[in-house]
């Protein structure tokens, strides 16, 4: 599949004939090669109890409460950091991206992220992902342990790990034209469990 686009890439570049929009091709291709991995969490908060620094001993029966309880709605906030390397010999660029987020098997939030980044030749920096989700209509739409057990995980309490797929969708500009990758790049890591 790669090939394919690199492919599309050159042709697109050799009938423009233009440095810049080779340069933008290049740093695009790049973008599709570089090793993408998860580097931490950060920024969370559950039913707007801030957890950012970690859970202290009097909140884990707060936040085991909120999670059992009935409520209606439990918003969960956090950041996912993910580092992006570029291995290639020259820049890698990308001008937002679409992403999907599951975890163990549960499509858990998707979103969008317009935010331009340039990772030199062997550079890595780091992509936030701010993600919201409202935990009881996933517990709704989903097995209410699984959800829960996910919950822990993230939180810092849970007991069994949870897997984690992250598809991303980068967005380059092609001259001035904003173009979104046919495929998407895949990011899988785990968590959690003792």
């Amino acid at each position: 599949m790669k090939k394919r686009i690199f492919t599309l890439f050159t042709i697109a570049a050799i009938m423009l004939s233009c440095g810049s929009l080779q340069q933008g091709l290049s740093g695009t291709y790049n973008m599709i090669n570089c090793e993408y991995s998860y580097k931490s969490i950060s920024g969370m908060s559950i039913s707007g109890m801030n957890l950012s620094n970690g859970l202290s001993i009097t909140s884990i029966p707060k936040v085991t409460s909120i999670l059992t309880g009935s409520a209606t709605s439990i918003p969960l906030n956090f950041t996912l950091n993910l580092n992006i390397k570029n291995p290639n010999q020259s820049a890698a660029m990308l001008n937002g991206l679409q992403y999907v987020i599951s975890i163990d098997d549960i499509q858990f939030t998707t979103g969008s992220v317009d935010q331009t980044l340039n990772i030199a030749s062997g550079q890595t920096q780091t992509l936030p992902l701010s993600i919201g989700v409202d935990l009881a209509t996933l517990m709704k739409n989903n097995s209410k342990d699984a959800v829960l057990n996910i919950a822990k995980n993230l939180v810092g309490i849970g007991s069994q790990k949870s897997n984690v797929s992250v598809q991303l969708k980068p967005t380059f500009m092609i001259g001035t034209v904003p173009v979104t990758s046919p495929i998407y790049i895949p990011v899988s890591f785990s968590f959690g469990g003792s």
